[in-house]
């Protein structure tokens, strides 16, 4: 993976940097800027405090929840985070990255031991509301502060959230799959929907946006064959669910909602058990290689980018500033249902063949992790080969 950005995404990062500084200054704050979105719907330029030296007291702890419900926590959000508190002077002694490898006691033992050993800040991405919620009370004990990474804990007690705008990452799917069904002529379209995992915040804000754009369709002939969520996001649980639901509708799918690019996958592979792949829109999310190599074979008509670096540098800067003793500002907030938290939320875009580059132009994802077996005879690879 390529971590080198483009002129557009330095750009957009040193605009955000100058929001910050003048914000820190008028705060008073001292420290560097962080490099961030503004957020979706308005753009709202939140800030976590400075982000400069790696000062303050206690560890701290990124704790991430599996390797299953997405390729991102390993192959983009571990080496970034490492990488962005190296950057700002952290050494290992200042700062873990763990996974819990979707099990919710092993994330609990992961804070527990990160506490003992004196963590004063933790960077959570809960496995589910009610194990976070837990891990948030023993932070509360211990006296450290939580960050809210891409999941809210609902009852939790967490200094900030940050995250992408879930709900417009369901509406961009929605809206992109509507465009989709269009362009193939497709009228009246039979769709299932693949939900995430029940338990996990994100999957309800994802659904809630795609939702938004569906149901109304539904009452003008889009018909709605099977809604389900795939227990945590498991990529081969989500083929077995899949291909039921493609035996009970006799092979009459239209169209497949699918809250990310693994789920997008395993209805894909369905799809060319029975020769239907490229005639059927798919969606998915988090614009994986897999995905964007789905995209350049026409059996997946878009995904969702998050451009990860941002979410992590907002993360890791706002555990610094927590670490420094100093606050939170941010213009937004959310309501855990424990009461309203600053939240920081970026802004997704939707990818399809017709800006497909665009992770890659960013250094998010490398082409040569996208162009390969099959996909590396496709046009898109052909055409930008050796780059």
């Amino acid at each position: 993976m390529s971590n080198t950005w483009t002129t557009g995404a330095r750009t957009r990062a040193l605009v955000l940097a100058t929001l910050l500084s003048l914000l820190l200054a008028a705060c008073g704050g001292g420290g560097g800027a962080t490099e961030e979105e503004p957020a979706a719907e308005g753009g709202s330029e939140a800030a976590a405090g400075g982000g400069g030296a790696c000062e303050g007291e206690g560890l701290i702890a990124v704790l991430l929840p599996d390797t299953a419900s997405s390729a991102r926590w390993e192959d983009f959000d571990r080496p970034l985070f490492e990488e962005y508190f190296q950057e700002q002077g952290c050494t290992e002694d200042d700062y873990i990255v763990q996974n819990a490898e979707g099990d919710p006691a092993t994330q609990q033992q992961q804070a527990e031991q990160a506490l003992t050993q004196g963590a004063s800040v933790i960077v959570l991405t809960n496995l589910d509301s009610g194990s976070g919620a837990a891990i948030h009370d023993a932070a509360a004990d211990a006296g450290a502060a939580i960050v809210d990474y891409d999941r809210l804990t609902l009852g939790g007690q967490a200094a900030v959230y940050i995250s992408f705008d879930n709900e417009q990452v369901g509406v961009l799917q929605g809206e992109t799959l509507v465009s989709c069904v269009e362009e193939a002529g497709i009228e009246n379209p039979r769709f299932v929907v693949l939900n995430g995992s029940p338990d996990d915040n994100n999957a309800t804000l994802f659904a809630n946006g795609y939702n938004s754009v569906l149901e109304p369709l539904e009452a003008e002939g889009w018909e709605r064959v099977a809604d389900q969520s795939v227990p945590d996001w498991d990529n081969t649980e989500a083929q077995t669910i899949f291909d039921q639901m493609l035996t009970q509708a006799n092979n009459e799918i239209d169209a497949v909602v699918a809250a990310n690019d693994g789920l997008g996958n395993a209805a894909i592979v369905g799809l060319r058990a029975q020769g239907l792949n490229g005639q059927v829109p798919v969606t998915g999310q988090d614009a994986t290689p897999q995905g964007l190599g789905n995209i350049a074979l026409g059996d997946q008509c878009m995904t969702v980018y998050k451009p990860i670096n941002l979410e992590v540098e907002a993360a890791a800067d706002a555990a610094l500033t927590l670490r420094r003793g100093e606050e939170i500002e941010a213009e937004d907030t959310i309501d855990n249902e424990n009461g309203e938290i600053p939240a920081i939320l970026l802004e997704p875009v939707a990818i399809t063949a017709e800006n497909l580059s665009e992770p890659i132009d960013d250094g998010f994802v490398d082409i040569a992790d996208v162009c390969t077996g099959d996909v590396a005879q496709t046009d898109f690879c052909t055409e930008n080969a050796g780059r």
